[in-house]
């Protein structure tokens, strides 16, 4: 694995103060992650960043809510007020248009933003998205019930996130959990999916909206995913008019930690198509 290669930020995006990493120069890529407790930009990123930096100007914001990101009073906390902040953070930089990376939430944002505004997303990697067919699971179940510590922090990576235990390092545990409790970050995970103020649980998407998103996609999923089931993304490949679909076997929902050196190459090369 290549490991972190990168500069931390802030910037004023839509009035929050935002985190992010950046590195890297040439077309914008931008990165967003997923939502379980403990996620940022670099918990999902740190292994990918480097590598496509070798040919993009990448950029990967904490979203509102999320890593070092701040976390507004008065947020309502909804697919529709994450797109927001990510179109505002590419407004902060002055990005015209970019293509998106997203895993989980992050693919469900990037489907958002494409049907925004087609115009400014040059092509996307959905990576284990919410979509169409997408039903509970007991993985998703676990990530909403999550309650901090130690034990239930490894628990829950080693038996919904990756296919091979020895991928969760004391480390990674450490990291996971140390920033799961950090001030704030815990009420707002409990918020998003908990408080009916708020509306982070409501990510569906018609058969109908995905059939008008034209933008290139490359859909990627682990087999073994037991979050976001591999069925969501072939369902998404019936729909999606100009997508492709790329398995990992023996992979879960992590295919850019648990394939990290692949997933990165496979990206890239999408990425450069002309």
């Amino acid at each position: 694995m290549t490991t972190l290669v990168t500069q931390s930020h802030t910037i004023d995006a839509g009035g929050i103060k935002t985190s992010y990493l950046e590195a890297g120069s040439g077309p914008p890529v931008i990165m967003l992650h997923g939502s379980g407790p403990g996620v940022s930009a670099t918990a999902n990123w740190q292994y990918n960043i480097g590598p496509l930096a070798e040919r993009f100007h990448v950029l990967a914001p904490d979203i509102v809510g999320f890593g070092a990101t701040e976390r507004p009073e008065d947020v309502v906390y909804s697919l529709r007020s994450w797109t927001d902040h990510v179109w505002a953070f590419l407004d902060a930089h002055g990005i015209e248009a970019a293509s998106v990376v997203g895993n989980s939430l992050g693919g469900r944002i990037a489907l958002q933003m494409a049907t925004d505004h087609p115009e400014r997303i040059r092509r996307m990697v959905l990576m284990g998205s919410p979509g169409v067919g997408m039903t509970p699971t007991d993985g998703l179940a676990a990530l909403r019930a999550y309650e901090p510590s130690h034990e239930a922090m490894r628990t829950l990576l080693r038996t919904y996130f990756a296919v091979d235990p020895e991928l969760i390092t004391d480390e990674l545990v450490e990291i996971r959990y140390e920033a799961s409790i950090a001030d704030g970050a815990f009420e707002a995970y409990r918020a998003m999916f908990a408080d009916p103020r708020h509306k982070g649980s409501e990510l569906g998407i018609t058969a109908e909206e995905v059939r008008q998103i034209g933008t290139p996609t490359l859909l990627v999923h682990g087999r073994e995913d037991k979050v976001v089931p591999l069925a969501v993304s072939v369902a998404m490949l019936d729909l999606l008019p100009n997508a492709d679909l790329h398995v990992f076997s023996r992979c879960g929902h992590w295919t850019q930690i648990e394939r990290a050196d692949e997933f990165s190459s496979l990206v890239s090369d999408y990425l450069d198509r002309s």
